[in-house]
Parts: C-alpha cells; sequence; structure tokens
C-alpha cells in the first residue's frame, strides 16, 4: 500500500471479527513500531503482547463483567491482540547522562525533560504501530489504559518505573464497525494549521 493511501485510509476500529492474527503480523508490526523516532535513540517504548484467550484477562482487568452489557463498543473484546505499550522515564534520564548527552540537562531527572519524550516516543510508536496495520490490510485502534494502569501492571508484571501509555488493538474489522462521535467533526483546513514565517 503507498504511503498517502494508508495515511488517508486509516481510522481507529473498534469492531473486530475473532479471526485469529497471524504472529508473524503482530512481529512485523512491532518491528516495525520500534523503529520509530527515539530521543537519543534510547527505545525505551516496550510491548506488551496478548493473543487469542489472553485478551480476556485484559478485559477482566479494565471492564469487568457487570458492565459489558452498556458498554459502547461491544465489537472492540473481539480484537484477537492487544499491545500494550509501556514506556521508562528513567532510561532517558540514564541516556542523557551518558558522555555524548552529558552536554544537556535532561540527565538530571524527569523534571529536567520540559517536554517528556518518552510520551513522545510512544505516540511515535502508536501511529507506525496503526500504519503498519493499515498496510497489513488489518484495523487497529489506540485507547489509554487510564484508571487501570496500576491494576495491569500487577497483573501483568510489569516494573515499577515503566508508564502505561495506551492500548493498540488489532484485528480484522467487521462490517459493522462505526465511526465514534468525534470523527464527526472533521479536521480544520490546512491553512489554518499551517502558519508561515509567523503565527
Amino acid at each position: 500500500m503507498e504511503f498517502k493511501q494508508a495515511v488517508r485510509a486509516r481510522r481507529m476500529v473498534r469492531s473486530f471479527t475473532s479471526q485469529p492474527v497471524d504472529p508473524v503480523a503482530v512481529d512485523e508490526i512491532c518491528d516495525l513500531a520500534r523503529r520509530a523516532p527515539s530521543a537519543g535513540n534510547t527505545s525505551g517504548v516496550e510491548f506488551l503482547v496478548l493473543e487469542g484467550a489472553e485478551t480476556m484477562a485484559y478485559w477482566d482487568v479494565t471492564l469487568p463483567a457487570d458492565k459489558r452489557n452498556s458498554f459502547a463498543w461491544p465489537g472492540l473484546l473481539n480484537a484477537p491482540v492487544l499491545v500494550m505499550l509501556w514506556t521508562d522515564p528513567n532510561a532517558y534520564v540514564l541516556r542523557y547522562r551518558e558522555p555524548d548527552k552529558a552536554r544537556t540537562p535532561l540527565g538530571a531527572g524527569e523534571a529536567a525533560w520540559t517536554v517528556p519524550y518518552w510520551f513522545v516516543d510512544s505516540g511515535a510508536v502508536m501511529m507506525t504501530m496503526l500504519l503498519a496495520a493499515q498496510d497489513q490490510g488489518l484495523g487497529a485502534a489506540f485507547f489509554g489504559m487510564f484508571e487501570h494502569v496500576e491494576a495491569l501492571r500487577t497483573r501483568f508484571g510489569v516494573p515499577q518505573g515503566c508508564r502505561g501509555v495506551g492500548t493498540v488493538a488489532i484485528g480484522h474489522r467487521r462490517t459493522d464497525d462505526r465511526p465514534s462521535r468525534s470523527a464527526a467533526r472533521g479536521r480544520p483546513p490546512l491553512d489554518e494549521v499551517i502558519h508561515r514565517s509567523h503565527w
């Protein structure tokens, strides 16, 4: 698929069939995602992949059975692959204490980062995953962990210090998939978001 086609066709998919996704395709998506830009080439974003029946453990933590009947996107629970993104801010701090980066103040600690690049990098990883899934002919959606981060950490043994960024669901799109209400907002015209020479 051409890059422009992938970008323009991509959208969040929230209703999946239960058809499995080839594990080779999942590995390729993650491999492409880890090649996204990374501050200082820190590579501080890691993947926790759940496939098949394993995905129900995620939903048991984040969407208990008594809340599922009223859930607006029941087809999301069919996604055969869930990839949690976790990032380690300390990896960035330690990287910027190394000799080639020590001239910056960023090795002093998380507070020295006016922009937390562990989240910037996570966004780049996430977007690469979504486009890689699109390129494979698969659907994907990103959603947050929010108040479930600590429960997910405990359930899946994620080390303390790692920050939960969010989850990417991957699978084959069902024909009843529908856009969220947010999609109706559209995008602003290009000339409203490009500022040339001066704001």
